[in-house]
């Protein structure tokens, strides 16, 4: 057989190994298939909260509007001077709001008729001394009294940061103890991260607050537990 013909013969068996569709590479070039696992998992640390946020709004109805308006300062002055006598730092107290609006009462033979006019004033103040919070809550009582709104105490943890590393490790040893639990089902073994994404910014949730009266009738804040939470998602190569 000269050359020629070995050529075309050589050629058409490529050819027909390419139509049928299995090609023979040596076994140092195989392809391996790409298999990963991947799993999500929160972490949860609990931490005592050391700051108690207030919410108060002093709320007074006036003949006129400006007459309103003044009440309504001249009572917030003195709960404010309260919030500063009872060790709460100015940099801590913040309005919120102050509006001024008609208030008006509805009967049946009258109609809508005009009653004054109402102002409010509303605070929002960090308590830092979170074992203080029943004091300051009993001491702008007295100095708001009926009209003031105590809208809510709520505690907090000023700085989460130290929790939300904590809460992180937890997360990561959750993902990986529950990877490895499915690999050793299947008979797998976990490679390398391929990805880590935390699915949202760390959840911080409150405990249920609590407010009782002692023995000698002051204000109690419980401060309980809060839960800092964050949420992961892994990817693990598999061997």
């Amino acid at each position: 057989m000269n050359k020629t013909l070995a050529k075309k013969f050589g050629l058409l068996a490529v050819v027909s190994t390419l139509i049928g569709g299995v090609v023979f590479a040596p076994a140092s070039h195989a392809v391996t298939p790409n298999r990963y696992i991947t799993v999500s998992a929160d972490g949860t640390v609990k931490v005592a909260p050391d700051a108690v946020r207030i919410n108060a709004t002093i709320s007074i109805v006036g003949a006129t509007s400006k007459q309103a308006l003044a009440s309504t300062a001249t009572a917030a002055s003195a709960v404010r001077a309260a919030f500063l006598a009872n060790g709460v730092a100015a940099k801590d107290i913040s309005s919120q709001s102050v509006s001024v609006y008609p208030e008006y009462n509805y009967t049946q033979d009258k109609g809508q008729v005009l009653t004054g006019y109402r102002a409010s004033q509303s605070f929002i103040v960090v308590i830092r001394n979170a074992g203080n919070a029943g004091t300051v809550v009993d001491a702008i009582v007295a100095a708001g009294g009926d009209n003031l709104q105590l809208n809510g105490v709520t505690p907090y943890v000023l700085d989460s940061s130290k929790a939300t590393i904590g809460a992180r490790t937890a997360a990561v040893k959750n993902a990986k103890v529950k990877a490895s639990s499915y690999a050793s089902l299947l008979g797998i073994k976990l490679g390398k991260v391929n990805y880590l994404i935390e699915n949202s910014s760390p959840s911080i949730y409150p405990p249920i607050m609590a407010a009782a009266k002692d023995s000698a009738g002051a204000t109690q804040i419980d401060l309980g537990l809060q839960d800092v939470t964050v949420s992961i998602t892994i990817q693990w190569a598999l061997l």
